[in-house]
């Protein structure tokens, strides 16, 4: 019996590493031998009918949250599709505008699917941005998108802002930065992952397997 692939949309809003996003999660879907189709787009319609979005982000805050404001009917397509529990993954910027606003150069308002705001970190011996590989540590109880993975794994980083003033029952692995930094969140149908998965080897590879399979009903109930 042959099923049908799951629709998987990058939705497109000019904010880069969107070709990236789609062959990592094509990749992550072959290594599970999970039939899918990863589009990248922008259009409502194919947003509403997804099985899964992600939606990847480098960059400013706010330039981000414009691109996804100024095209038509995108940003009412994302919510209703998340409203109705379609799983969401958010990465690096695209995780950060599920804030709600964002500091950097001047305040934006995020989707505010999360408590919490985008400030410039503020780490006395390191440089900004934080780049490069880190150790991811986990906060709470194992989420279905940490399957596999392990305390200390390491993962790639590019940022020089994080969520901060957050609720700590939505960070589910944090990052040590002179002092620990949001790496993941969580808050019911939807995650974020403040490093590039897409770059991050066999543990992104391995967190978009985790996303393409999760059973939000089962984890939720």
């Amino acid at each position: 019996m042959t099923h049908s692939p799951l629709k998987i949309v990058v939705i497109d809003y000019n904010g880069g590493n969107l070709a990236s996003a789609q062959r990592a999660t094509l990749y992550a879907a072959q290594q599970i031998n999970l039939p899918v189709d990863v589009e990248i787009t922008s259009h409502p319609e194919t947003i509403l009918n997804a099985d899964r979005i992600i939606l990847p982000g480098q960059g400013a805050f706010t330039d981000c949250m414009n691109g996804l404001t100024h095209i038509p009917h995108l940003l009412d397509a994302l919510e209703q599709s998340t409203n109705k529990g379609t799983p969401f993954l958010g990465i690096c910027v695209g995780m950060q505008l599920m804030a709600q606003r964002g500091l950097e150069h001047h305040i934006t308002e995020g989707l505010g699917w999360v408590n919490g705001e985008i400030a410039q970190m503020t780490p006395q011996n390191l440089p900004l941005p934080q780049m490069g590989w880190n150790e991811l540590q986990f906060t709470s109880g194992q989420h279905p998108i940490l399957e596999g993975i392990n305390p200390g794994d390491h993962a790639y980083f590019v940022h020089s802002y994080a969520l901060t003033k957050a609720d700590p029952q939505d960070i589910i692995a944090t990052t040590d930065y002179d002092g620990a930094v949001p790496a993941i969140i969580a808050k019911g149908n939807k995650v974020g992952t403040q490093f590039h998965v897409e770059k991050s080897q066999e543990v992104g590879l391995r967190i978009l397997a985790n996303f393409l399979t999760w059973n939000v009903n089962t984890s939720l109930s």
